[in-house]
C-alpha cells in the first residue's frame, strides 16, 4: 500500500529517523520542520497521512492539529501525534484537538507500521467519496461541501458487545449522556444484534471470558452491511500484540482497560463523526445519481460522468504519484442475443453483467457503462499486474456465469473481452487512457475474444 506521509517535527535528527523507517516500508516522505510549513505542505501536497511532533516552537502540534482539522480541504487527512508526553491529560488535548492517535518515543516500528497502514484504508476511502462529491459540484448537481467532520452527533446509537459486569455498567454510563447505547452481555448474540440494529459505532472487548473477542471483532466487520461501521477492540494496556492485530486485522482503533472516560469519549466521537461524514459523502453522492449522470438500463454511472470523473481521477493520481488504471469490456457477439432472444432478454443480460461489473469491483473503484454493450471499470491505486489480475478474474467469472434470458429462468451462456491500460507516470491524459484501453479492447476481440489484452503503449515497467 503506497502512501505518502508528512513528517512534522523542529529536531532535523527526528525527521530524518522517521524517514528511513518509513522509506524503509516504500512511503513516500515529506517533511516540515514547524507548525506554519506544516500547514502549507499539507494543503500543498495533500498527504495520505501526517506524524505530528507535539513540542515545537512557535506554534504546537496540539494547535497544528486543531487548524489542519477546521480546513475543509485537508480536515480529512489522518494525523498522528509523536510525542515524549506520556501523561493522559496530553494525550486527551490532542484527541480533543482532532488527533486519530498518539505513537510515544522512543518510536516501536511494528505499532508505527500498523497505525499507518489502518489510517491510510481509511484515507483512501474517503479520498475516493470527496473526489465523486468534487465531480458533482463540478457538474453542477449539487452544491459546494461544508465540513462535517466537526458535525454534532449526539443521539448516534452504539451497541457494546462485553460479558464484564462491572467494565459494561462503567461504560455505558458514561456514554449514555450523549449517546444511545446497547450492551449485549453474550458474545454469541453480538453478531447478529450488530447485523440488526443499524448502529453507528461497535465497541468489543477482546477479553471475553468464554469467547475471543478480536474474532468476534472480525467476523462483524467481514459482514458487508458493517464494513464501513466503525469497530473499536477494548485490550489489555500490557497485551501489545493484541493491540497490533487488531489494527492490522481492519479494526477501526482501540481503546486500552480500565477505560478512561475522557480519552473513551473524544476516541468515540472522532469515529462516529467520521462514520457521519463518510454517510453524508454517500448520501450527497446518492443524490446526485439522476438521470443527468446514469444510464437508465443498469443503474451503473454514464458516458458523460466517466469522462469528467476519469479527468478528475487521473490529475489527481499523477499529481501524488499513484498508479492507477482502467479496463474497458465488451459483451462478445451481443448482437446474436437481441437478434435470437429479443430486445427484452439483451436487456436483462446486460443488467446481469453490470451486476457481476459492481459485485467484482472494489468499493474505491468506479464502473460506467461506455455504450452498448461496452462497459468500463476505473481503478485508482492499482499497479499494472493488480489490475491485469483483476481483468482476468473478471473474465473467468462472466465466463462461468448463467445469464438469464426471461423470466421462467432460462439462461445462456457469454463471454467478455477485455483491454487494459495504465496511467503513464510521467504524463498522460484521461483521452489517451481511455484511447489506450480501447485500442487494447479491440485487439482482443480482433485476436479471438474472450481473453484479456494490455495495451502496449506508453506501458509502464512491469506489465
Amino acid at each position: 500500500m503506497t502512501a505518502q506521509i508528512l513528517v512534522v517535527d523542529d529536531v532535523f535528527a527526528n525527521i530524518k529517523l522517521l524517514e528511513a523507517k518509513l522509506s524503509s516500508e516504500y512511503y513516500d516522505v515529506i517533511s516540515a520542520k514547524d507548525g506554519f510549513e506544516a500547514i502549507a505542505k499539507a494543503k500543498e501536497h495533500k498527504p495520505d497521512i501526517i506524524l505530528l511532533d507535539v513540542m515545537m516552537p512557535g506554534m504546537d502540534g496540539f494547535e497544528v492539529c486543531k487548524k489542519l482539522k477546521e480546513d475543509f480541504e485537508v480536515s480529512h487527512i489522518p494525523i498522528v501525534m509523536v510525542t515524549a508526553l506520556t501523561d493522559k491529560s496530553d494525550r486527551i488535548k490532542g484527541l480533543e484537538a482532532g488527533a486519530d492517535d498518539f505513537i510515544t518515543k522512543p518510536i516501536n516500528d511494528v505499532a508505527l507500521f500498523a497505525r499507518v497502514k489502518s489510517l491510510v484504508r481509511i484515507k483512501m476511502l474517503m479520498d475516493e467519496l470527496r473526489l465523486r462529491d468534487k465531480t458533482s459540484i463540478e457538474m453542477g448537481i449539487k452544491q459546494e461541501a461544508s465540513n462535517t467532520l466537526l458535525s454534532d452527533v449526539s443521539g448516534s446509537r452504539v451497541l457494546l458487545i462485553d460479558d464484564d459486569a462491572v467494565q459494561g455498567k462503567q461504560i455505558v454510563s458514561k456514554l449514555s449522556d450523549t449517546y444511545e447505547v446497547e450492551w449485549i452481555q453474550e458474545p454469541d448474540d453480538g453478531l447478529a444484534r450488530a447485523r440488526d440494529g443499524n448502529f453507528d459505532l461497535i465497541l468489543v472487548s477482546t477479553l471475553l471470558t468464554d469467547a475471543d473477542g478480536l474474532r468476534l471483532a472480525s467476523q462483524i466487520k467481514s459482514q458487508e452491511e458493517l464494513r464501513n461501521v466503525p469497530l473499536l477492540v477494548l485490550v489489555d494496556d500490557d497485551d501489545k500484540r493484541i493491540m497490533l492485530k487488531a489494527l492490522e486485522m481492519g479494526m477501526n482503533d482501540y481503546m486500552t482497560v480500565p477505560v478512561d472516560k475522557n480519552e473513551m469519549i473524544v476516541r468515540v466521537r472522532t469515529q462516529i463523526r467520521r462514520r457521519k461524514y463518510q454517510e453524508a459523502l454517500k448520501s450527497q453522492y446518492q443524490m446526485s445519481i439522476s438521470m443527468a449522470i446514469t444510464d437508465a438500463l443498469t443503474g451503473l454511472y454514464n458516458r458523460h460522468y466517466l469522462n469528467t470523473h476519469l479527468s478528475n481521477m487521473v490529475k489527481q493520481a499523477l499529481k501524488n504519484g499513484k498508479h492507477m488504471a482502467l479496463m474497458m469490456m465488451d459483451m462478445d457477439h451481443f448482437k446474436s442475443v437481441n437478434d435470437t432472444y429479443g430486445h427484452d432478454a439483451g436487456d436483462l443480460v446486460l443488467k446481469q453483467l453490470a451486476n457481476l461489473i459492481i459485485q467484482q469491483s472494489r468499493s474505491s473503484e468506479l464502473a460506467a457503462r461506455f455504450g452498448g454493450e461496452e462497459f468500463v471499470v476505473l481503478m485508482p491505486e492499482t499497479d499494472p499486474a493488480s489490475a491485469l489480475a483483476a481483468a482476468k478474474r473478471m473474465r473467468d467469472i462472466v465466463e462461468a456465469t448463467p445469464f438469464k434470458i426471461n423470466a421462467a429462468g432460462a439462461t445462456i451462456q457469454k463471454t467478455i473481452s477485455i483491454g487494459v491500460a495504465s496511467l503513464h507516470p510521467d504524463g498522460d491524459s484521461a483521452e489517451s487512457l481511455l484511447k489506450r484501453a480501447d485500442e487494447a479492447l479491440y485487439e482482443a476481440k480482433r485476436s479471438g475474444r474472450n481473453k484479456v489484452t494490455v495495451s502496449a503503449t506508453l506501458a509502464p515497467k512491469g506489465w
